[in-house]
């Protein structure tokens, strides 16, 4: 998998969401360049690891990124959340503290879980891939940027991040709405052997702030932010904003290899 590093500090990897690359992070990696090495992930079929071996499924990709770092604070955007809960599931040495930003361990609607969204929505956009490829990419898109203070500019940002390191393949992409549709890591919270921060978009329509305080009651030791003005790509309307809060998680967490 394709990773770029930079900064200096503690290290802190980033893991972004569906039909995205590693680039999206920008705006964050720039308000975080003098406080922590970040190491940016390019998921399995995305951007420039679009010709690794590794599948984009969430044992392996947690598996290949454990091997690769070194013990870290790991972030995890919207589908990249769930491969960071896996990892952390898998090796918790390799974590000081997990982020999962307007990301949840469970993404749709269920009995015992109201708070997601509905089977059909995602079922939707795998059909539609296959009839129409972009046009279900911008409507993914747009329902990312609804409700945030400037939508239009999401929308133009997050479109032309989709195809600034290639176009991801059809195929790969309904690999990532089955994680999103299928995955559940609820059972993983209780265990959780590190803090984690749950950040979330109080206008994030697809992954509900009350979903994200559900989950976080599930573990030990979880704080909650909740961003009042911002949706689901919070780095990039408010990179500020997450900077400061992800520094004051960091802050708190223990330096020192585990035991």
């Amino acid at each position: 998998m394709h990773m770029e590093t930079s900064g200096t500090g503690p290290d802190l990897v980033l893991l972004h969401g569906w039909a995205m690359h590693g680039g999206v992070f920008a705006p964050l990696v720039d308000a975080l360049r003098a406080d922590f090495t970040m190491h940016v992930v390019d998921l399995p079929g995305h951007g420039h690891s679009c010709d690794t071996e590794v599948p984009l499924a969430l044992a392996p990709v947690a598996d290949a990124l454990a091997a690769r770092l070194p013990r870290a604070l790991w972030l995890g955007w919207s589908l990249g959340g769930l491969f960071a809960l896996e990892a952390a599931r898998r090796h918790p040495r390799q974590f000081r503290g997990v982020v999962m930003l307007a990301s949840s361990p469970r993404f749709v609607r269920d009995d015992d879980w109201p708070h997601g969204m509905s089977a059909e929505i995602f079922q939707g956009f795998a059909q539609g891939l296959r009839h129409d490829y972009r046009g279900t990419l911008d409507r993914f898109i747009a329902l990312e940027a609804f409700g945030s203070d400037d939508a239009r500019g999401d929308i133009r940002a997050l479109r032309d991040e989709v195809f600034a390191r290639g176009e991801p393949a059809a195929e790969v992409l309904a690999d990532g709405l089955g994680l999103l549709e299928r995955g559940d890591l609820r059972a993983v919270l209780p265990g959780l052997r590190m803090p984690s921060l749950w950040l979330a978009g109080r206008r994030d329509r697809l992954v509900s702030p009350r979903a994200m305080e559900a989950a976080a009651a599930l573990a030990a030791d979880a704080h909650v932010h909740v961003l009042a003005n911002a949706g689901h790509a919070p780095f990039l309307t408010h990179p500020d904003a997450v900077a400061d809060v992800v520094r004051t998680f960091a802050a708190g967490l223990d330096v020192q290899d585990p035991p």
